[in-house]
């Protein structure tokens, strides 16, 4: 019988995943943690990127915008302000709000306006990413 872990992947707004797994993978402030079941307790900050969940050898993706992920031994939780399930992201939107933010960043009007866009670029740079992987996986 595999092992598997319980994950719960919440953003401000819903519920994105509720569901047993066999492996996580996370971009940690500190880089990518993979867990697996009866993982060591331990709890991080998310930096925006890509939460890929392992089952039967199927994997899903889900892009954060960071938060916090806390690990205990039988259950995972992914808490962040923003999840959406990767292949529902825009593409078009992500480029677009990257565009604006390294137009932020040159015209840089105060210190405020300048944290706020290189917040929005990494975010749309992790969207990017994220949905460049998707292409890959599907070909």
């Amino acid at each position: 019988m595999v092992m598997t872990t319980h994950v719960d992947i919440v953003s401000a707004e819903e519920e994105i995943f509720s569901g047993s797994v066999e492996m996580i993978f996370a971009p940690a402030e500190m880089g990518e943690v993979g867990i697996a079941p009866r993982h060591t307790q331990m709890i991080t900050r998310l930096k925006p990127g890509e939460v890929r969940l392992q089952t039967g050898g199927e994997e899903q993706s889900f892009y954060v915008s960071g938060g916090i992920l806390e690990v205990q031994p039988h259950v995972v939780t992914v808490l962040a302000d923003t999840a959406i399930r990767a292949r529902d992201l825009d593409e078009a939107q992500a480029i677009k709000a990257k565009e604006k933010a390294e137009q932020a960043l040159k015209d840089k009007a105060s210190d405020l306006d300048y944290t706020r866009a290189q917040i929005e670029l990494a975010e749309a740079a992790a969207q990017i990413r994220t949905i460049e992987k998707l292409r890959k996986m599907k070909k």
